[in-house]
């Protein structure tokens, strides 16, 4: 009997492993989603605007849901990445240009993220940004080039649960919950300059064009190098990706919008509360929180800042590096060593290297990220209709298209991206 109800009990444990197992390019996209550019951003309308914007995280949700996992499909049916597929449908000049605007608009966000990190620990520790600049950079250079894409992969899933902190960091500042869930579940419509500058500057943080790319890319390398349960197949393999995928996705996502969340209601408890709405950048947000909220918040708040920016510039210099690889066909993958892909880790490096001196040269972060914004709020919507012409084909996706539903969510991003783009000149 003992053994009949160990052999029982062990298929569910099985389940479990196999589970946890699947998560892994949708938490790290989601995770490198929240880059302390973007927890700036949060900070930053959640001090202007309080609790009436809190409602967006949950609107974004869906949205940034759908594309993913269409990105995630292109992926795991064709094998390649976003950029290989748009090339099947678009001239290579279109595509080389988007890949080189990726490029710019990444390195820009990269510096401004080594910044905002190294700013958060000089706070911690009081030794000069500067000095952390080129550490950071150089520790994430170094660690993408030397370690293999496996190992990445899971250390990256770790670094994830940084956006834990964001969640603490909430519930240190003892909120009233049933206020907080009034303005949540019955939102307000925005009225005003402000509200509808905010709700611009949320679109355009949380619907990235680096992700669509680094989650498509992800994919790819995960058929290349397959983990013990997931393993290279047809149709009825991918319909298992696909499936599992679809965990991965719907989870990270959630879970990055979660810390979205915290993160607006965070700033709009304390800051937006005592009248301190003009704030620039996540370290504003944290020195801000310190005697408000009290050390111990601040903390929290400022170790998530380090956290994230682990997760998310690996994920930003890699996505570019994939784009002008697939677009020029050179050799590319992390499971690649250095000297078989040249190119796609020169990339890497020119990425990392131009952000670092970003920094070092005194660019204003707020400055850079504003053009970093223009450029992605330019190419984010069109590229989305790319997207959603490439998921459409039937030929490339190999008889097996995104949903009806899927694809009908992606439309509705790319409209609501437009309109941010046209926001984003107007405000």
């Amino acid at each position: 009997m003992v053994r009949l109800q160990a052999y029982r009990h062990r298929p569910t444990g099985s389940r479990l492993r196999r589970t946890f197992a699947f998560l892994g390019p949708g938490l790290i996209t989601g995770a490198a989603d929240d880059d302390p550019s973007s927890v700036g951003t949060y900070s930053v309308v959640g001090a202007q605007l309080g609790t009436s914007i809190l409602w967006t995280a949950f609107i974004t949700w869906p949205l940034i849901a759908a594309v993913q996992m269409v990105c995630a499909r292109i992926g795991i049916v064709t094998g390649r990445g976003l950029a290989a597929a748009l090339s099947e449908k678009f001239p290579r000049p279109v595509v080389a240009a988007v890949s080189l605007a990726l490029l710019v608009a990444n390195t820009i966000t990269v510096g401004a993220d080594l910044s905002a990190m190294a700013d958060a620990a000089e706070m911690l520790s009081g030794l000069n940004s500067h000095y952390y600049v080129v550490l950071l950079g150089v520790i994430i250079l170094l660690g993408t080039i030397l370690i293999r894409y496996r190992r990445i992969a899971n250390m990256l899933k770790w670094f994830a649960l940084s956006l834990l902190t964001y969640m603490l960091t909430a519930v240190v500042v003892h909120p009233n919950w049933s206020a907080v869930l009034h303005e949540t579940l019955l939102p307000s419509w925005p009225t005003g300059h402000a509200a509808w500058a905010g709700l611009v500057g949320i679109l355009g943080a949380t619907i990235s064009p680096y992700l669509f790319f680094w989650q498509a890319s992800l994919e790819m390398e995960d058929k290349r190098d397959p983990c013990p349960v997931m393993h290279t197949g047809g149709f009825e393999e991918n319909a298992k990706r696909l499936a599992a995928r679809r965990l991965d996705v719907g989870f990270g996502t959630l879970f990055s919008n979660l810390a979205m969340y915290f993160i607006l209601l965070t700033a709009a408890l304390t800051l937006h509360r005592n009248g301190i709405t003009n704030i620039d950048t996540s370290r504003d947000a944290a020195a801000a929180l310190m005697p408000l909220a009290g050390r111990f918040a601040g903390t929290l708040f400022t170790i998530g800042i380090v956290g994230v920016g682990l997760v998310a510039i690996p994920t930003l210099i890699t996505s570019s590096a994939y784009a002008l690889a697939e677009t020029f066909r050179w050799t590319d993958g992390l499971h690649r060593r250095f000297h078989a892909a040249r190119p796609f880790y020169g990339v890497i490096i020119l990425s990392i290297l131009a952000g670092i001196a970003l920094d070092l040269a005194n660019v204003s972060p707020m400055k850079a990220l504003f053009w970093a914004a223009v450029v992605n709020g330019l190419i984010a919507p069109f590229l989305l209709v790319g997207i959603l012409i490439v998921a459409s084909d039937r030929k490339i996706m190999q008889e097996q298209p995104g949903s009806l539903l899927a694809r009908l969510a992606v439309g509705v991003t790319a409209l609501a991206m437009f309109g941010a783009a046209i926001g984003m000149f107007v405000f």
